[in-house]
Order: structure tokens, then sequence, then C-alpha cells
């Protein structure tokens, strides 16, 4: 009698496992397929733009711009270049957000640490208030921001635009860094104490190299963000020797009738070199996202 349910028993634990293990396949297939759904989805612009970009304006407008190009035609991307003096903007744009990223990632770093570790009072309000200012839109601190330029002899000056986005990033840089201290174990801050390190010993031999994957993900996205910004650096550099690169796509746009293809060679070179500095810094940001969310 107790043969049969002794077998069974097995059995049934053996098809539970299976379906579990069927069940755990599909979902990873799944997820897969939709990843993979979204990156077709995300890359299917991208391409688009090039082919376009390397298309003859003849050819595109006999095959339309979904058709292969039958060879390479760089006479768009080059006319594009030398009419908006690409070079120049390209230099512009560099040293901009160069500049806001090393500059917001150390103010972060120093915001973070008083507030993270040095457990500062009104720590709390102060974030709230840098979260509140970071989602200002630029368009409600334009006026004030250029009357401020204006005064101090900054207007149509790149270093407005640094120090203007250098405080916007290091808003969000602050509540960043600051969350990421805060959890800081204070025994290893005591040991340093105890070993004769002074708070600025502390913060560069200590706290700045923990804290590495997260500074460098701040340090890439700022320089990202900056990068992509259009709206007050429209306002604040209006000199054509100072603009940057969405600048000096949008004005061309605006002053000139362009074609199709050189449309596109515009589009390819200002998203070309964000999707290079992207993946230059791919492994950074992946292990910065997996050391924030791994204790």
């Amino acid at each position: 009698m107790g043969l049969p349910v002794a077998v069974a028993r097995p059995q049934a634990r053996t098809g539970r496992s299976g379906g579990a293990g069927i069940a755990r396949a599909v979902r990873g297939y799944g997820s897969l397929a939709a990843l993979l759904f979204l990156l077709l989805v995300m890359f299917i612009p991208f391409f688009i733009i090039t082919i376009n970009a390397i298309k003859s304006p003849s050819e595109y407008a006999t095959n339309g711009p979904l058709s292969l190009p039958s060879g390479l035609y760089m006479a768009g991307i080059e006319d594009f270049w030398n009419r908006v003096d690409f070079t120049t903007c390209l230099i512009n744009s560099m040293v901009i957000s160069l500049s806001v990223a090393i500059l917001s990632t150390g103010l972060s770093l120093l915001n973070g640490f008083a507030m993270g570790i040095g457990r500062m009072r009104g720590t709390v309000w102060l974030l709230v208030f840098f979260m509140i200012a970071n989602m200002l839109p630029n368009e409600a601190i334009a006026y004030p921001l250029y009357y401020f330029a204006k005064a101090l002899h900054l207007y149509n000056s790149q270093l407005s635009v640094i120090i203007i986005f250098t405080v916007i990033q290091s808003a969000f840089g602050t509540y960043l860094i600051a969350s990421v201290l805060r959890p800081f174990p204070r025994e290893v801050l005591d040991a340093a104490r105890v070993d004769g390190c002074g708070k600025l010993q502390i913060l560069i031999r200590i706290v700045a190299p923990i804290s590495r994957p997260s500074l460098l993900v701040f340090f890439a996205f700022s320089f990202i963000w900056t990068w992509n910004e259009f709206f007050l650096p429209l306002i604040m550099l209006p000199g054509n020797s100072k603009q940057t690169v969405p600048i000096a796509i949008s004005v061309l746009q605006g002053q000139n009738l362009m074609d199709a293809t050189t449309t596109a060679s515009s589009a390819l070179l200002g998203v070309l070199p964000c999707i290079l500095f992207f993946v230059l810094f791919q492994r950074t940001l992946t292990k910065g996202v997996l050391t924030g969310s791994v204790k």
C-alpha cells in the first residue's frame, strides 16, 4: 500500500519542478524578445538617418528614404560641415560639456560628502530644495540668468553656460551622491580618524575611491545632458563662433533651405559624438548601476 504512494510523490515533485523550469525559461525568452524588440525600435531611426546621410539627393528623390544607398555619397556631410563650421561647434560643445561634467561632479562630491557623511543640519530640506530647483523648466529661469550674465559681462561667453549648467547638474548630483554616501560605514570613518586622517584626507583617500562608480555614472550623464542642451545656450551664445552643435543645426535649418540628405547628415553628426561617448563609458555605466544596486 505504501509503495505506490512513495513512487507517486517524486513524480509529482518532478512535474512541479519541470513546470517551474519551463515557466522560468518562457519568462527569460520573453524578456529577451522584449529587449530585442526595444533595441530594434531604438536602432531603426538611427539606421534611417545613417543611410540617408550617405545617399545623394537624386537617389533619395527617386527611391525614397527607406531604400539602401547604391554608393557612398559624402557631399552632404561635407557641405553641412563647411556650412556651419562644424569643427568650431564641435570644439565648443566638447569644452562646455567636459567642463560642466568635471566641475559638477566635483561640486556634487563635496556637497554629498557634507550632507551624506557630515550629517549637517537641515540635510533633508536642502536635498528637497535641490530637487525642486532641478525640476524647474529652463524657460522659468531664462530671464534671470540672462540679466545675471549681462550684469557680470559674461553674455555671449562660454563661461556663463559652464557656470549655469554646473549649478543645474550639481543639484541632481548632490542628491545622488548624498544618497550614496548616507549608508557609508561609520566604522571606516572612525578608523581613519584614529589613524590621524582629517576630513580632506578622508574625502580624497577613502570616500572618493569607494564612490568612484557612482561619480563616473554621474559624470557620463552630466556630459550627455549638457551636450544635448539647446534652449539656454541658444539665449546665452548668440555669436556664431560660440555656438554649440544643437544650436548650429537648428540655426542652419532656419536660415537655409536644405535637402533631406543634408538634414540627415546634420542629425548624424549631431548625435554621433554623444553615442561614441556613451560607448566608451558603457562599462563604467554598467559597473556604476550594478554597484548601486548591490550592497
